[in-house]
């Protein structure tokens, strides 16, 4: 049986001391002529060997514990409780590896809360900017009515109807914002029911029918689909994602071309709704960022198109919220692709 690491150090040092001594009783014996009995001599050394080693141990434990205890006190982020219950060792490379340990636990946390408060930063800034553009609008034409423009009824008539598209835009901000805030708090209550997705995708094209033809684009289903296609979810809020995504692919799409949208039965009881466009499409580099807040990958054209901003960041956590998937395909030049997983009813044939 192999000696415990922890112990060995005590050990030999205890060996040492004790063949020194050993030595030590040996040589007084020679110079003094004075014969001490083997058996004295025998337990002389084995009393020394015990006591060596339980000291040795004991004060190492007792010096490893105090200088630990000092990182641990001058670690904000620990707590002393964790200290007793971590037993003290006197195995050095153990120790070692396990302060490492510590290390590279401590440093993710640390990278982790740095990568956070970027975010927080990006998330002030952009909130703070979506607001106040429409509010300096709303008060540029608040102030002109209120210089007298008010009193010419066709001037009054156009600056109220723009002030009151920047309070619409407004209240488009606040309203996505109290989604995802309800959502990130698990406080989105989703009224889950079978229903057709096809009815619904049809119902999205006919309300953006008008929208897409202000642009020359042409809504489609990626063939025609002979049988309904049941699916399991919040009716309102599937067809708020498939709203926002068509929309996007409508703002973003080529001038001209095409949306399509097609489903496709998966292996695990899942349909996939695709929304496909053959726009710009978007750099790679682009993809892990497109569903934050405000994240825009061109702000400048962003911002002439309209909107919250908040789009794909409320899709992505309707389709979280209902234990689903989004996923996005997109080559600079070749279009993008965005698609999500809903659950399936019952069979059907696509």
């Amino acid at each position: 049986m192999k000696t415990r690491k922890t112990y060995s150090f005590a050990l030999w040092t205890a060996f040492a001391i004790t063949v020194f001594t050993f030595f030590i009783l040996l040589t007084a014996q020679f110079i003094s002529n004075y014969s001490i009995p083997y058996l004295f001599l025998l337990i002389a050394v084995l009393f020394n060997f015990i006591f060596s080693f339980i000291l040795i141990q004991y004060r190492l434990e007792k010096l490893i514990y105090k200088r630990i205890k000092k990182i641990y006190d001058s670690v904000s982020v620990l707590d002393n409780s964790d200290l007793n219950k971590t037993p003290i060792t006197s195995d050095i490379e153990g120790l070692s590896r396990e302060v490492k340990k510590f290390a590279e636990v401590k440093q993710k946390q640390i990278t982790k809360l740095n990568m956070r408060e970027s975010y927080r930063r990006d998330y002030l800034g952009n909130i703070s900017h979506e607001l106040k553009t429409p509010l300096f609008t709303v008060q540029g034409y608040l102030l002109i009515l209120m210089d007298g423009a008010l009193n010419d009824k066709k001037i009054g008539k156009k600056y109220l109807e723009r002030a009151n598209k920047g309070v619409e835009r407004l209240i488009s901000i606040v309203k996505d914002l109290d989604l995802i805030s309800k959502m990130e708090a698990a406080d989105l209550k989703l009224n889950k029911q079978p229903f057709n997705i096809l009815e619904l995708v049809q119902d999205v094209f006919d309300l953006l029918e008008m929208k897409a033809k202000m642009r020359g684009i042409s809504l489609y289903f990626n063939k025609h689909y002979s049988y309904p296609i049941m699916v399991i979810g919040d009716v309102e809020k599937i067809e708020q994602v498939l709203t926002n995504l068509i929309v996007n692919s409508i703002k973003y799409g080529k001038k001209n071309g095409t949306t399509i949208v097609s489903l496709e039965k998966t292996d695990k009881n899942k349909i996939l709704v695709k929304v496909t466009d053959n726009g710009e499409g978007i750099e790679e580099k682009y993809h892990s960022r497109l569903f934050e807040r405000f994240y825009r990958v061109d702000q400048s054209r962003s911002r002439e198109q309209g909107g919250s901003g908040l789009g794909l960041s409320i899709v992505k956590h309707i389709v979280e919220a209902h234990n689903e998937e989004i996923f996005l395909k997109s080559n600079v030049g070749e279009g993008s692709e965005f698609s999500f997983t809903i659950e399936q009813v019952e069979q059907f044939i696509i």
